[in-house]
């Protein structure tokens, strides 16, 4: 049988809330067994080690791969607001063979052409091409009948649809949430409903489709608590969040660091508070790093002119592993918002150490939390 022999590691399994003792075989490119070493085998010691599926990114706008290894991460999937946009089959197809042979990039289709938010692009054969899920973009499509075409198309193709929840109208110029720091501050800003508006028309939506909707950051208490409701009426919905949103408020603005210049804003700490909350109960499924780096000619400007985003790809698993040592969730549920639940959103044979899966393992040292 031969193959390669993970001996000894502290292993993250499946429903299990701790890592425990095993040794893995490894078959070419699949997990071959689960607590059984073959003896013909290459041996690896990984003693002292937590051995974890590989860290699936769900939703990045840059590959970075230096980045990506170094935190964990062997699959991303990949937003289509990219240069060219990704709404058609070549663009697809491109972008999928970007990692290989030693990652995998999961390219998203665009939902409209040229993510215009008004024109539906050509979903199925962007299927066809790779595309394993379909996204909106860092814009809300403000036309309901719009996004009712194309959830309804989205179900009809069994493709997860990947949606950014801010009311743009009601935005506006904002680059704050509403409250002191923002005031303080003199930055233009908007209330939480921004988000909540659009969470729910997109679930008013998604019932009458029938689509999956990932709400790719909720990141208010009352968005939250749509999604907690909306999960207890059965609709197949799922959502995510940043270690951005977890441990940083909006008094992070002060002294206009552009750092913190993101979209969406940093909220209040009762905000992300709430949020802890709701990885901790099992409303968010998902912790991704929303990687989007800006060089300094996007970052060194006024404020309000600064672009949004930040790097997070490095810091993904490191930050991450903070709820775990605060007693917020155990290890085995951090892992399952970082590998399980965005494997069976975007439906990879991935995102878990067992039998007949693809053999995407990373070694983490506790200790010194990389």
């Amino acid at each position: 049988m031969s193959g390669t022999n993970i001996l000894g590691g502290q292993v993250i399994l499946p429903g299990k809330s701790e890592p425990e003792t095993a040794h893995l075989h490894v078959a070419g490119e699949r997990i071959g067994q689960v607590g059984k070493a073959d003896p013909l085998g290459e041996r690896i010691d990984a003693e002292g080690l937590i051995v974890a599926p590989g860290i699936i990114d769900l939703g990045v706008f840059a590959t970075d791969k230096p980045a990506f290894r170094f935190g964990g991460i062997t699959r991303a999937a990949l937003m289509p607001d990219q240069s060219p946009v990704h709404d058609d089959p070549a663009t697809i197809r491109f972008a999928g063979r970007k990692g290989k042979p030693d990652f995998w990039v999961h390219p998203l289709a665009a939902a409209t052409k040229d993510l215009d938010g008004q024109h539906m692009a050509e979903i199925a054969v962007m299927k066809d091409a790779g595309a394993l899920g379909v996204a909106t973009g860092r814009l809300w499509i403000a036309d309901s009948g719009v996004m009712l075409r194309l959830m309804r198309y989205c179900a009809m193709l069994d493709m997860p649809l990947f949606v950014h929840s801010e009311d743009a109208g009601l935005a506006g110029n904002a680059v704050a949430t509403t409250g002191l720091n923002a005031t303080l501050l003199g930055l233009p800003s908007a209330s939480p409903t921004v988000e909540t508006l659009a969470i729910q028309r997109d679930l008013a939506l998604a019932e009458e489709s029938g689509a999956h909707i990932h709400f790719r950051q909720v990141t208010t208490a009352a968005g939250l608590d749509l999604i907690r409701a909306a999960k207890q009426r059965g609709l197949k919905i799922s959502c995510g969040i940043t270690p951005a949103h977890l441990f940083l408020s909006d008094t992070a603005l002060t002294g206009f660091r552009t750092f913190a210049r993101l979209s969406p804003p940093l909220r209040s700490e009762e905000d992300r508070l709430a949020c802890i909350a709701a990885v901790a109960d099992g409303t968010i499924d998902v912790i991704s790093s929303g990687h989007d780096p800006r060089g300094p000619e996007d970052k060194r400007l006024p404020f309000a002119d600064a672009a949004p985003g930040m790097a997070g790809a490095e810091t993904l698993l490191a930050l991450s592993l903070n709820l775990v040592r605060d007693g917020h969730i155990s290890i085995g549920r951090l892992f399952e918002l970082l590998e399980t639940n965005p494997a069976r959103i975007l439906n990879v044979n991935a995102g878990a150490i067992e039998s007949g899966r693809e053999a995407d393992m990373i070694f983490i040292d506790r200790d010194s939390h990389c």
